[in-house]
């Protein structure tokens, strides 16, 4: 009998799995600044998420760093340390191999940002406004 894989749209609970130990573990590394770079040492990052392929060899990073600013330097500071933070990553976690990492900028917190001032507009506003009797 063929075996079956579901083919349907979400990650499975080993990738969830995965990616939310490689989310704690790449924070502490981040956090504890583990990595010889003074530039990226200095910054303070946020990891709001990582998600992994469907093989974990692959894993983006969805980072921010604090405050916001400075996208394009944190972005290119961890690019340019990746492999160190994969050794260190590595180093902690339990798993038979290690992601190769890959960095984007998490833009969760701007959507947010956009959603709540749809919801603030005089428009939206008079939509959802309880109609007068």
């Amino acid at each position: 009998m063929a075996k079956r894989f579901d083919t349907g749209g979400g990650p499975s609970q080993r990738q969830l799995r995965v990616g939310e130990l490689l989310r704690r573990t790449l924070s502490e590394v981040l956090a504890r600044g583990e990595v010889h770079d003074p530039e990226l040492n200095a910054m303070s990052i946020t990891v709001g998420e990582v998600t992994v392929s469907p093989d974990l060899k692959v894993a983006t990073a969805w980072v921010m760093p604090l405050g916001g600013g400075k996208r394009d330097e944190a972005i290119a500071a961890l690019a340019r340390n990746r492999g160190e933070l994969r050794r260190a990553v590595g180093r902690e976690m339990t798993t038979k191999y290690t992601p190769d990492l890959r960095f984007r900028i998490d833009e969760t917190f701007d959507r947010m940002d956009d959603a709540r001032r749809l919801f603030a507009s005089e428009e939206v506003a008079r939509d959802t406004a309880e109609p007068e009797e």
